[in-house]
């Protein structure tokens, strides 16, 4: 049983092998509320792995497979076959398994971007899935408590009409060139496996979508210039973008993956005529909001004048425990798992959706373009 009573949902993952980061990530986002129950995997398209990897994580033999078309047709034929899906693939991988378990009546978990391609994500939001199935698209960094409250304060009108937004996400793990040794940096700066975007799909899109959680305001055009700094690199490795949204608000995105020194520098500021706020993902538990003319205030996850978004909803231990990275995947598997019983109406518009990863591919393509034609200002509605 879920932490909280419920019958657990029977799970499966698509990727996500022995050594894979982003697999493990997704298992224990999984595990930690107790939702799911890992019971069958495709975790690698070579039988010796994907076996070894199933035998691993305590699969059955004969729920572990080497290709997701046997998977979701096996899964779906099974009295007890899998309820939800992870795809936990490299970027070029995401288009065909979602479509196929969707088209076979199983919620579908995906990492993000959504597929590598613009035209793939507007065909997978255009299938209509068997017997309602569901998407969530991990955006994890939505998953914060205080990014919640972030979002509870801007639509509250505490910050006033917004301003100006302030969103960056500098790492510095792809300084020197990638050899195939390293499995998550080749992938990444593969246009055919990676797609168009490279620093811009991989993080750019995380920073992207937490501008947009929060401030609810819809991009509408961007100015890009894309960067290879690394000789010979493929994809943009380093990305600085101005954005026009809807509604006047001007904002700033900096992704960069050669930023020495730089670890995961996820962080987000956003300026109202009435006051503003700052969070760091590397700090995730304490944000500042100023008002305009008082002191700054730092509001604490689950502290005393916390609201509900950063409370009773989204926290699991009391005030001073500190949560973080995976706790924050973990929220949004939780919370999934509510939707998938019927029960996740207070979760409608906190969840990323398909539409979510369709928006981040026109960011990725505009910026893109954009790029290619010195910064000309580019709107995401015409990619």
């Amino acid at each position: 049983m879920a932490e909280n009573g419920a019958k657990r949902i029977r799970l499966g993952m698509v990727g996500g092998g022995t050594g894979a980061f982003i697999g493990y990530v997704h298992r224990v986002a999984a595990r930690i509320d107790g939702d799911y129950d890992l019971v069958a995997g495709a975790l690698s398209s070579r039988p010796d792995v994907a076996l070894e990897s199933g035998r691993n994580i305590g699969l059955a033999d004969d729920r572990i497979y080497t290709s997701y078309e046997e998977m979701a047709k096996a899964e779906a034929a099974r009295p007890d076959g899998i309820e939800a899906v992870s795809i936990v693939t490299p970027n070029h991988m995401h288009y065909g398994p979602a479509k196929a378990f969707l088209e076979a009546g199983i919620h579908v978990i995906c990492d993000k971007p959504i597929t590598s391609t613009l035209e793939d994500a507007r065909k997978l939001a255009a299938i209509k899935p068997k017997n309602g199935a569901r998407f969530l698209l991990t955006h994890n960094y939505t998953g914060f408590p205080l990014i919640r409250q972030a979002r509870e304060l801007v639509a509250s009108g505490a910050l006033g009409k917004i301003r100006v937004i302030q969103v960056e996400y500098p790492q510095d793990w792809l300084t020197e060139p990638t050899t195939d040794d390293n499995k998550q940096a080749s992938w990444r700066t593969d246009p055919a496996r990676s797609g168009a975007g490279g620093a811009i799909g991989d993080i750019g899109t995380h920073a992207h979508n937490l501008a947009r959680f929060v401030s609810d305001l819809k991009t509408d055009s961007v100015s890009a210039d894309l960067t290879s700094f690394v000789e010979g690199r493929q994809l943009d490795d380093n990305v600085h973008i101005m954005l026009r949204f809807e509604g006047g608000a001007k904002g700033m995105l900096w992704a960069s993956q050669v930023a020495v020194g730089c670890e995961n520098g996820l962080q987000l500021r956003v300026y109202g005529d009435k006051g503003g706020i700052e969070w760091r993902q590397d700090n995730p538990n304490y944000m500042w909001f100023t008002e305009f003319g008082k002191p700054r205030q730092l509001l604490t996850r689950g502290g005393a004048i916390s609201g509900d978004a950063a409370s009773t909803m989204n926290v699991r231990i009391p005030a001073g425990h500190p949560e973080g990275y995976l706790e924050a995947f973990a929220t949004l598997y939780s919370q999934f798992a509510a939707v998938i019983r019927g029960e996740g109406a207070a979760y409608e518009g906190l969840l990323p959706t398909l539409a979510d990863g369709v928006e981040g591919m026109e960011f990725i393509m505009a910026s893109v373009q954009s790029s290619q034609n010195d910064g000309k200002w580019t709107k995401l509605s015409e990619v």
